[in-house]
């Protein structure tokens, strides 16, 4: 019979990759890690540039330190976590596996690992750590809030602590206890995985279906879950008052109500009492070796949950709390209100109630200067009509809802809905790279119609409106052109050497789409992008080579 391999029954043999080839992979392998490294920097260091640029370098040097100081820690934590768990899962293998089928098989993966288990368990204890870490660096600012919190001055009516134990703490212990459980898990799975590899933990053989050091290193990593687990029982009697409960119909009310702190709250508190009592069963199953007690006390424990943390809450709420909802929750409602005022800094505000009588038309007669002032303008639908009026040309646009604000006009105070005449990059320019971001750079002016009057067919009766060059209105002199407004959405390139001739539209010179007004950017705001190793970072961040080559 032929041996397999071609179809003549030659066995064919693959030999090591040739030198040229090795090269090859190499070299590929590095123009791909450098050019990720390169693409990573780019980005960082043109949000340092945006930061230093508004003089907010202080702020991004703070969040990154601390990002990586997060990265660093939780990333070798749960480096350890999965390292520590594989690693004596290993050491406390059992000397004699016996000869099952389980094992033989066992055997080929034991022996094709051998020689990579140490590169395993650092290569899986890195890439977990690095994922970890990247995870927990996101919660920078929880981390801030934590170790900068200042007291509030104010505790809350139920468990009497400092409302910035709410605001501060109890974010960042939810966040340890959250990664508890990961790292926990995490390690739980690599061990049982490990001691069922090499012969710990048996499915088919015969025997004891665990080794005593298997069974001690499983029952302490399921102890430390269950503790954890009684933890966030105890962390749970805490977020009642911060978070809507379960049993709430008035979804938008935060804080305890008569359920959440008659039921839910002694319910967590049991809850975690028989947390406690499981997770000592654990503990001591590391030297009794017997999973009888440990599985009776989860079993209850979850019981415990649907029962005492999940059906007697639900009781307590339909048959005390509905049919007599107003009186029982009179007194939580009234804590929420004054929770409001404090929040609100009016807690202290007097409230009177005034019962006047007036001549109705001697009154009418002082209150004309009041009526006056009433605003008929609404903001929220005269956008579309702005538009239609001012818009001047399509590259310019309004936001939909315009903005309020008072001026001093002639020794009076108006009431004005104003807007900014901003640019619209989906307008009717040509769209391409050199229009988009050379060009049409900026909008320019104001519009303001008064607030309380309207002019004839219902329009507004504008106070500043069309081009005014140079910014001179009835509003009084300002800067007209907007390059940072609320519809930016793109960068600009701006500014050019002295001597270079204007290229940024600046604003329309007659009615038709002919004259148009250029202009030079002169402002400090902005990142100069001058060098060539500041054109390469912004190419690289927003992928436009355009940015490198082009000289418009």
């Amino acid at each position: 019979m032929p041996e397999r391999g071609d179809p003549g029954g030659r066995r064919i043999r693959l030999g090591a990759p040739s030198r040229r080839l090795r090269t090859l992979l190499l070299t590929l392998a590095i123009i791909v890690v450098v050019g990720v490294a390169w693409v990573l920097f780019a980005n960082f260091w043109a949000d340092w540039l945006w930061y230093k640029s508004v003089g907010y370098g202080s702020v991004f040097t703070t969040k990154l330190w601390t990002r990586l100081g997060l990265f660093l820690v939780f990333g070798l934590l749960m480096a350890a976590a999965v390292g520590l768990n594989m690693y004596f899962a290993y050491r406390l293998r059992p000397a004699f596996r016996g000869m099952s089928m389980e094992q033989q098989s066992l055997d080929r993966y034991r022996s094709a690992l051998a020689p990579f288990r140490v590169w395993i368990l650092v290569g899986l204890s890195l890439i977990v750590g690095i994922i970890a870490g990247t995870s927990a660096s996101d919660h920078w600012a929880t981390w801030l809030q934590f170790v900068n919190g200042v007291s509030f001055g104010v505790k809350d009516p139920q468990f009497h602590k400092d409302v910035s134990f709410y605001a501060f703490d109890l974010p960042f212990y939810r966040f340890l206890v959250n990664f508890g459980f990961v790292a926990v898990v995490v390690g739980l799975i690599i061990a049982v995985l490990t001691h069922y590899l090499y012969g710990g933990l048996r499915v088919q053989s015969p025997g004891a279906r665990a080794t005593p050091a298997a069974q001690a290193h499983l029952s302490l990593l399921l102890g430390l879950f269950v503790l954890l687990k009684a933890i966030a029982y105890w962390l749970d009697r805490y977020s009642l008052a911060v978070h809507s409960g379960d049993f709430k119909e008035a979804t938008e009310f935060t804080g305890l109500r008569y359920t959440d702190a008659n039921a839910v709250l002694p319910a967590k508190t049991i809850l975690f009492i028989v947390a406690l009592i499981c997770a000592v069963l654990f503990f001591v199953n590391v030297f009794r070796r017997t999973w009888a007690l440990p599985i009776i006390g989860f079993g209850l424990m979850v019981l415990s949950a649907v029962l005492i943390g999940g059906l007697y809450p639900f009781i307590v709420e339909r048959f005390q709390v509905k049919p007599n909802q107003q009186a029982k929750e009179a007194k939580y409602i009234d804590r929420n209100i004054e929770a409001t005022r404090q929040a609100y800094n009016i807690a202290d505000v007097q409230t009177e109630e005034y019962s006047g009588s007036i001549d109705l038309k001697p009154g009418l007669k002082d209150e004309a200067s009041t009526a006056a002032s009433v605003r008929l303008m609404d903001p929220n639908i005269v956008g579309p009509t702005f538009q239609q009026l001012q818009q001047l040309r399509q590259y310019y646009g309004f936001n939909t809802t315009l903005d309020v604000d008072r001026y001093v006009v002639d020794g009076a105070t108006k009431d004005t809905v104003i807007a900014l005449r901003e640019l619209n990059p989906n307008g009717g320019q040509t769209r391409n790279w050199v229009n988009d971001h050379t060009k049409y750079t900026h909008g320019y002016g104001v519009v303001a119609a008064e607030g309380t009057k309207v002019a004839p067919e219902g329009r507004p009766e504008f106070m500043d409106k069309d081009i005014t060059p140079n910014g001179s209105g009835t509003l009084g002199y300002y800067e007209p052109r907007i390059y940072f407004g609320e519809k930016t959405t793109e960068y600009s390139i701006v500014g050019a050497p002295q001597g270079t001739a204007p290229t940024e539209v600046d604003y329309p010179t007659t009615n038709d789409q002919s004259g148009q007004q250029v202009y030079t950017y002169t402002g400090d705001g902005g990142v100069p992008i001058g060098s060539t190793f500041n054109k390469l970072v912004f190419a690289t961040k927003f992928a436009e080579g355009n940015i490198l080559l082009s000289d418009s």
